[in-house]
């Protein structure tokens, strides 16, 4: 490489480290203004029976004491059981379903007597009178009270009338078929289908029913009372009971509808947006400055990240929602220096706590208590852990933690009790929630360290990325090999979609099976030019050992780039304990006379031991098959599916290995579909003599 290449390649290294801080400082900062609170609605948690843990409060305005949700449903119920809806009376449906009636029976009514027709029509005639309406609207009222009144409007007329006085549809239908005159012949009524003579004639009058519903809500008045400016609200240490809660409610509420201009609101979004930016800089500056090989290690940079952002997130939703009943307290916010530390250093353990605590006291209202407790916490919990080995160590730190909180309070009140001294025992609860809590540290550094180091999907997908590392590298140096495990991945991917198997690890596992062939790549078909083969210049042997070698030596760059295990195991197994069959067989025809020896030819392994690594034995040994065939077509590219695969198993690949007879047909059927779009000229394996 020359100067100049170097020097390009330098700055743009820098460059691209530059811009990845950015993106770091842009995007946490951008997550966690999201979440902050963007009013000064609900700012303290606080329940009925328990002490005001916060200052003095001092209305600093009128406002008014705002009613419960309960007592305005309470009334709300009271006003709606006198409300009266409104029907109107059709005085057509009556006429029109009569004389439908005596149009479908005019030859008389069928097994009953004349004289039934007459007092059918007559009952029909009180039905109508009295007033029908629909079986819904019916029993929506009448399921209440059945003394409830409606308006049925005549013309111009309103008057009232209680709902038992009118019927439904269905009961207006029972009442004709239980009807005394017409007793005896409930059979023979019942075929007449008399219920396609009633309809309502009492119809819902939707608009004048709910305005006057409107009119009876509007009375409901949402305050009663008022308190004036200067006037106070609670002291710190007082019981809050029912009437402090409505005051503490309505002051919230009124802060709340203070702040909802536009200008406020951009203002306050504005001003988060800069104080979590400035600190979040100031961390990566810290970082730029002192802990510069950090960057190098995107797993630490991730996991620090995340903890700074995850904690503010949760204190705001805490505070501007009432999700919880417990105050902020009860958050382990030593989770961060702890982890920190063990997995960085002490240093950055400091840091990294005192500006997630900074940013945590945008949101909460009592920030110099929190702060000093929050530090002195975080502090206690770095001095007594220096790594996790052992549960006993969770457990004294946990104490710790607790014990500074609770000193650290402790202290806070004596500072401002003046004369007296209220003790807040309910304080020291959430303490102990949060050193049991804490407790969890044990377990949640297995957690940690799989989330990060653990191979997820994301992780997947990021290593999948051609444009970078090994694979960037593989691309270069081997372009042939490169193009061959993209196909490979493509083809294995699709076969675990199709049998349920994990595609993106399969894929990615593809990607990098053979990127020990960066080490010596002209020695492989696909990456050899001009009909030069180096290896015609080698003994079987040789070129066996050379071609066998490309798994260890993938191995090893694998865990020099820190590649996943799961990933360095399809390095291993993508052979499996297979043989360099070209080589061996080649080595058998011309030395018909001796006893070859297998484990010169055969690949270290071991054999796929998981579905995934099955899939992608399967898929590399068609794929580079394939480019052998002579002749490309559908029974060619059949057959060399079904033989090489049939030889997989019969040669015991995939013994240790939970596949079925159903997903190895499955992949064959997805590997003769997919290859027959690609074939080009490739070495012809010999035949052996034997």
């Amino acid at each position: 490489m020359s100067i100049i290449e170097h020097i390009n390649k330098k700055e743009e290294s820098h460059w691209r480290n530059i811009m990845t801080r950015v993106v770091l400082v842009l995007l946490t900062t951008f997550l966690i203004v999201w979440f902050l609170p963007r009013n000064e609605g609900k700012q303290f948690a606080y329940e009925v029976g328990e002490p005001w843990h916060y200052g003095t409060i001092i209305a600093k305005y009128d406002f008014p004491i705002y009613k419960t949700e309960d007592a305005l449903a309470k009334e709300k119920d009271s006003l709606l059981s006198q409300f009266q809806p409104y029907f109107n009376y059709d005085h057509r449906v009556e006429g029109a379903n009569i004389e439908k009636f005596k149009k479908d029976f005019a030859g008389g009514l069928p097994n009953l007597p004349a004289s039934f027709e007459a007092t059918i029509i007559d009952r029909l005639h009180r039905l109508y009178q009295a007033g029908i309406m629909e079986t819904p609207n019916y029993n929506s009222i009448a399921s209440g009270d059945t003394t409830s009144l409606v308006r049925v409007i005549f013309g111009k007329n309103v008057e009232s009338i209680f709902i038992n006085c009118v019927f439904s549809t269905m009961s207006a239908y029972e009442q004709l078929l239980n009807d005394e005159a017409l007793a005896g012949e409930r059979t023979a009524l019942q075929r007449l289908n008399l219920n396609n003579y009633i309809e309502p004639n009492l119809i819902y009058d939707r608009e004048r029913s709910e305005t006057a519903k409107n009119d009876l809500l509007s009375g409901i008045s949402p305050a009663s009372g008022m308190v004036m400016s200067g006037q106070k609200i609670i002291s710190v240490g007082d019981m809050v009971n029912d009437y402090n809660y409505r005051v503490l409610h309505s002051l919230e509420k009124e802060m709340e509808r203070r702040s909802a201009s536009d200008t406020q609101l951009t203002n306050m979004l504005i001003g988060n947006t800069l104080y979590v930016f400035i600190l979040v800089l100031t961390f990566t500056v810290y970082l730029a400055l002192f802990r510069k090989d950090y960057f190098n290690k995107p797993r630490s940079i991730a996991m620090v990240y995340t903890l700074i952002t995850v904690f503010p997130i949760l204190v705001s939703l805490m505070m501007e929602h009432s999700y919880f009943s417990f105050s902020v307290y009860i958050l382990p916010f030593a989770f961060l220096p702890i982890f920190v530390r063990v997995f960085m250093d002490s240093r950055t353990a400091f840091i990294a706590h005192i500006i997630m605590v900074l940013i945590c006291a945008a949101a909460v209202r009592y920030q110099f208590e929190f702060i000093f407790v929050q530090t002195v916490a975080g502090l206690v919990a770095i001095y007594s852990l220096r790594e996790m080995s052992s549960r006993s160590q969770v457990f004294k730190t946990a104490l710790m933690v607790f014990l500074a909180m609770g000193v650290t309070y402790f202290t806070l009140k004596l500072m401002q009790s003046g004369e007296e001294f209220n003790m807040d025992t309910s304080m020291y609860y959430h303490f102990l929630i949060c050193g049991v809590l804490l407790l969890l540290a044990y377990p949640l550094m297995y957690l940690i360290e799989k989330a990060f180091g653990f191979i997820s999907i994301i992780t997947l997908i990021e290593l999948s990325n051609t444009n970078r590392g090994l694979l960037r590298n593989l691309s270069e140096v081997a372009p042939g090999t490169f193009q061959h495990s993209i196909t490979v991945g493509n083809l294995a991917s699709e076969i675990a979609n199709k049998i349920g198997a994990n595609s993106t690890l399969v894929r990615t596992g593809a990607l990098y099976h053979d990127i020990g062939k960066m080490i010596n790549p002209v020695f492989f078909t696909e990456n050899q030019q001009g009909g030069i083969n180096p290896h015609d210049n080698l003994t079987d042997k040789e070129s066996a050992k050379i071609i066998i070698e490309h798994v260890p030596n993938g191995v090893k760059l694998a865990e020099e780039a820190n590649l996943p295990v799961a990933i360095r195991d399809f390095i291993r197994t993508h052979h499996g304990r297979g043989l360099a069959k070209y080589f061996y067989i080649n080595y058998q025809n011309e030395h018909p006379d001796e006893i070859v020896d297998k484990e010169l030819f055969t690949y270290p392994g071991p054999n796929p031991y998981t579905l995934e690594q099955a899939i992608l034995m399967m898929a590399d040994s068609c794929e580079a098959a394939s480019h052998s065939l002579n002749e490309y077509s559908e029974e060619n590219i059949t057959s060399l599916v079904n033989n090489l695969i049939d030889q997989r198993v019969a040669e015991g690949c995939f013994k240790e290995c939970k596949i079925t007879f159903y997903d190895i047909s499955v992949a064959k059927q997805v590997l003769i579909d997919r290859l027959k779009a690609i074939y080009h000229t490739r070495i012809q394996y010999p035949t052996s003599n034997k």
